[in-house]
């Protein structure tokens, strides 16, 4: 139970409102609302009072998980939390709020990257007679479509590097709640499990949502394989699959971003202190994989000028990088035990 729940259920048990307790307190009833919402916490002081108000012991206000005092003796030990960096209910609402607005931006970014090879290959439809129109002709010239779908997608794939590197430029300096060890202000675990609880069935929809997208997008494909279609069918169902997926990333990247900065600022699942301390150890491995990867990717590209089946490189290099990533940090947390 968080600090506005046990506020709002000792005052009721009591009989009071909430200008009943901001009178005795001194303060406003706007400032007990908030309290009791989570939006914010009193200070010292006021815990303090509140204590002797409602004749309980601060321990009880102020810790979350206790539902009652508990002996002194099962209480955390305060001088070693001092040493973690700590986090106030102020810089918390600031991350979250910053997470919550370049979330979309962010997926958009990554979604752009997908599309570009969807618009690559749909140019190239257009270089492929059309059956039963025309006498069989195609609507643009190869050398146009090429020209014009690689001209497009560097231009999209500009646009999502330029969303990812300035949207994610805006919480670079909240890189420490994923790195570091937390020692959270009193209160503030219980606001962001709150926030957390009601964002679990968005963010399980979104799972699901986005898993039915990628299994439904190979469906046309495996529907034009199975009938022998033409190339300008394939292409097509290609081009539908890439779009589907994009939409699919979007929504896994959005609710993903959103879902692991209340796991950072709470240390769980793949953020808990054990993880934090190993990620830093391997955390080199994935710029400079990548960075390898677009280098290939361009060279293979301009090379051999075959932007229209390049792009098989970066579900490779997706799949690769779990393994491989997998693999070192196995290997990080193996010698972390030695």
């Amino acid at each position: 139970m968080i600090l506005g729940d046990k506020i709002m259920n000792l005052r009721k048990k009591n009989n009071w409102s909430q200008e009943d307790l901001a009178e005795k307190l001194g303060i406003s009833r706007q400032s007990v609302s908030k309290w009791e919402s989570g939006t914010s916490i009193p200070d010292i002081d006021k815990i303090i009072k509140l204590s002797a108000i409602f004749d309980v012991s601060t321990d009880y206000l102020l810790k979350d998980e206790l539902e009652e005092i508990l002996p002194s003796e099962t209480v955390t030990n305060d001088m070693e939390k001092e040493s973690l960096r700590r986090v106030s209910l102020e810089e918390v609402s600031e991350y979250t709020g910053a997470v919550s607005a370049i979330a979309v931006k962010i997926a958009m970014g990554v979604a752009l990257c997908i599309l570009s090879a969807a618009v690559l290959i749909g140019f190239q439809i257009l270089a492929v007679p059309l059956p039963g129109v025309g006498g069989g002709s195609a609507l643009m010239s190869e050398q146009a479509a090429g020209s014009l779908g690689t001209v497009l997608l560097l231009l999209l794939c500009a646009g999502g590097v330029i969303l990812l590197v300035s949207n994610g430029m805006k919480i670079g300096k909240y890189e420490y709640f994923e790195t570091e060890e937390l020692n959270l202000d009193y209160g503030v675990k219980g606001v962001i499990e709150k926030k957390k609880s009601e964002f679990e069935p968005v963010y399980r929809r979104c799972v699901t949502i986005g898993t039915a997208l990628c299994i439904i997008s190979v469906v046309p494909l495996m529907v034009a394989a199975s009938l022998d279609a033409s190339d300008y069918i394939y292409l097509l169902c290609t081009t539908i699959l890439l779009v589907i997926i994009a939409i699919a990333v979007f929504i896994f990247v959005w609710s993903g971003m959103i879902q692991g900065s209340y796991n950072k600022i709470l240390q769980v699942g793949d953020y808990t202190p054990e993880n934090k301390r190993l990620n830093k150890k391997v955390s080199w491995f994935s710029g400079a994989y990548w960075c390898t990867v677009v280098a290939i990717y361009l060279g293979i590209s301009f090379v051999f000028n075959n932007w229209h089946i390049s792009w098989i490189v970066w579900p490779v290099a997706g799949v690769l990088f779990a393994a491989l990533y997998q693999i070192i940090r196995h290997r990080a947390q193996k010698n972390s035990l030695e």
